[in-house]
């Protein structure tokens, strides 16, 4: 039995907490609330802040773990270079989880030097450096904290008149001390992608089938599987996926988003982790969710192989108020309907678009896509977070 240590129990974590249980492994989450999602499943559970090294290394002294799994941004991460030296086991590894959760690294190595396709880009560390990045790279265009997650102080600028109050909205919305931003021109593309890819420890990389997503606010609204695509294209993507992952070493599973544009396919982000568009794998869209995977790579256990078994979608369930005691209306609406399921991820507190629950959509493989996304979309809708 595996002693695993979650940095960061959120939604996803407690999905990974689900699956960890349901083989016998043991859980400690580790978040800076009470009562954080994989908290309530897990088998210990810890509230301190993850940007405080010592704190983490008190976990680290506390509990031991065979693994160390970090589920968010706001981690002191250059801390898991040291566990790693004194033999401990960080997922996928110190250099990816270092790598990928700052935006500027993650980047640098996808496009100086692997050569990969990115959007054209430039940092900035105040309003006045913002004003000449905008200027380099052309407006319209993105800009995002080099430290954040599910599109928080991620804005876009079209005038002048935008930069200074997207650089405001970027420091607010910034997770952990780093002030600096990217700034993204805008890709004119088709349509985005994100590419679960599954790195083993003993196995070829697999891949699942893509994920088509739609966004507001920077933060996913729908996801839906598979998306329709070209072969050729997606097999550019793959071998993109490949390159990358292979460059920062480690195993589990592994979130990486693509722009497809008439010029070809642009390389965006990546997360070390299960990705929060893959919840519509838990319509069981696949023969193993994107949970169970992490955590079969993260043991070593051998994935022959990842088989789509029914078309799905996922949409958000978000909160439209500040509430210490969340309820919720409309769930029987979406219980009595077919080919559909839910999730609650129990947040103790909900604030506006805070992300509260998904409702999954489903159908045969010979299904509609286009129609399994409308139904996910209007029973999403359906329910309403209100205050307790």
């Amino acid at each position: 039995m595996a002693k695993i240590l979650l940095f960061g129990s959120g939604e996803l974590g407690k999905e990974f907490t689900i699956a960890a249980k349901r083989i016998g492994q043991t859980v400690i989450a580790v978040d800076s609330y009470p009562n954080a999602p994989a908290a309530q499943l897990a088998d210990f559970s810890e509230v301190i802040n993850m940007l405080d090294g010592n704190a983490m290394d008190a976990m680290i002294e506390k509990y031991k773990p065979d693994y160390i799994v970090p589920e968010i941004e706001a981690i002191r991460t250059e801390r898991f270079y040291e566990y790693e030296k004194q033999g401990y086991t960080v997922i996928p590894s110190a250099r990816a989880a270092n790598f990928t959760m700052n935006r500027k690294a993650i980047r640098d190595l996808a496009s100086k030097e692997l050569g990969l396709k990115t959007p054209e880009y430039r940092y900035a560390t105040s309003a006045e450096s913002l004003k000449k990045a905008v200027e380099e790279v052309g407006m319209p265009c993105v800009v995002k904290p080099l430290m954040s997650s599910s599109g928080k102080g991620q804005s876009s600028i079209k005038t002048a008149a935008d930069i200074e109050k997207a650089w405001n909205y970027s420091q607010a919305g910034s997770r952990g001390d780093v002030a600096e931003v990217i700034v993204e021109a805008f890709v004119n593309f088709n349509y985005e992608i994100t590419l679960l890819t599954v790195t083993q420890r003993n196995g070829k990389t697999l891949f699942c089938p893509p994920i088509g997503h739609r966004q507001e606010r920077g933060d996913y609204m729908e996801s839906w599987q598979p998306a329709p695509m070209e072969s050729a294209i997606l097999k550019k993507a793959q071998q993109m996926a490949e390159k990358v992952t292979t460059a920062l070493t480690g195993f589990g599973i592994w979130g990486v988003e693509f722009f497809m544009a008439d010029d070809g396919v642009y390389f965006s982000e990546l997360s070390p982790r299960p990705h929060d568009t893959g919840m519509v794998t838990l319509a069981k869209t696949q023969n193993f969710n994107e949970f169970e995977l992490h955590l079969r790579a993260i043991l070593g256990l051998p994935i022959p192989e990842i088989t789509q078994e029914r078309i799905g979608c996922s949409a958000v369930i978000l909160a439209s108020e500040n509430s210490e005691n969340p309820t919720y209306e409309g769930l029987e609406i979406v219980a009595a309907s077919s080919k559909t399921d839910f999730r609650i991820f129990g947040k103790p507190a909900s604030r506006p678009y805070r992300r509260m629950g998904v409702v999954l959509t489903y159908d045969n493989l010979d299904g509609n896509i286009l129609e399994v996304i409308e139904r996910a979309k209007n029973l999403a809708s359906e329910v309403k977070v209100i205050s307790g």
